[in-house]
């Protein structure tokens, strides 16, 4: 990068479900799921992020969330960290909670609800960048957020030193492209969207940050080293082998399906917390067709 910015990691990232035992964080079946995960040969692990409920953690659930994956990760793979929030300053406690933690880097979403405009969301990120102890990436999802990270805003916000990447999942591949050729310099860029990993290689993308490899990681990392190696045939065999198994993870919203389907693989007790909740019995079923289980 021109800038010499830490890469976190190049791959795939699981962003790990958070598994929960009488509204509790289940950490038996945390070190279970991290040991599957790296046992797999996935390439870094996110805690915290949408996938694991960030929304209804604590503060110390945040923290505690954060320090057993570093302790039981061991260095073995870097430990990325949920921070993002509406609200600037409660996003910067985030990120300073879990750089304390042993967080290796920062995943922030774009503020969701309140819907800054472009020059507001400019200063939350430079805010945020700022005052974060750790590397920045960037969460564009404006299927959850309404907002739309926009290629003015990438430009500005990719000279911020702490600035190291962007998860893109809006979907828009022109936008991916467009992202790469222009900022690809400055910043490392991943797909949100499981679906997109081949094609988002193929622009100039530096891996995913994953649903589906909680439940399926050593696929997702096959599908992911082809890419990298240029192995186009292989990698559109593997995807369309994977492709029914990828939508259906968003059958309902994520992580309601991919944590029932964990569950059933016995990898974490089915327990969600309010106002997420158990999938509907024609998902379930079709959910345990599909993963044969």
């Amino acid at each position: 990068m021109s800038l010499h910015k830490t890469t976190l990691f190049t791959g795939v990232a699981t962003a790990l479900i958070t598994p929960f035992a009488n509204d509790k964080i289940d950490f038996d079946s945390l070190e279970c799921l991290i040991e599957r995960q790296i046992d797999a040969k996935v390439d870094a692990l996110l805690v915290a992020g949408t996938t694991g409920e960030s929304a209804t953690l604590t503060f110390q659930e945040l923290f505690d969330l954060t320090a057993f994956a570093k302790q039981r990760i061991r260095g073995r793979v870097p430990l990325l960290a949920g921070c993002g929030s509406n609200s600037t300053a409660h996003a910067i406690r985030l990120a300073e909670v879990a750089a304390e933690a042993g967080a290796d880097g920062l995943l922030a979403v774009t503020p969701y609800y309140n819907k800054a405009s472009d020059q507001g969301l400019l200063l939350h990120y430079r805010a945020l960048a700022d005052a974060a102890k750790r590397p920045l990436i960037l969460y564009n999802v404006p299927s959850r957020t309404g907002y739309h990270l926009t290629m003015p805003l990438y430009r500005q916000l990719a000279v911020h030193q702490n600035i190291v990447g962007v998860k893109e999942a809006s979907g828009d591949l022109g936008l991916f492209e467009a992202l790469c050729d222009e900022c690809g310099d400055n910043l490392d860029v991943y797909t949100g969207n499981d679906h997109q990993l081949v094609a988002s290689v193929k622009l100039g993308g530096k891996g995913v940050i994953s649903v589906c490899s909680n439940v399926i990681p050593a696929e997702t990392a096959a599908l992911y080293r082809f890419c990298a190696c240029g192995d186009w045939r292989s990698a559109g065999r593997e995807k369309r082998a994977l492709y029914g198994r990828m939508q259906a993870l968003f059958w309902e919203v994520n992580p309601i399906p991919v944590k029932y389907v964990a569950a059933q693989m016995g990898l974490c007790r089915l327990e969600y917390r309010l106002p997420l909740c158990e999938p509907s019995p024609e998902t379930a079923n079709r959910l345990r067709e599909i993963f044969d289980l």
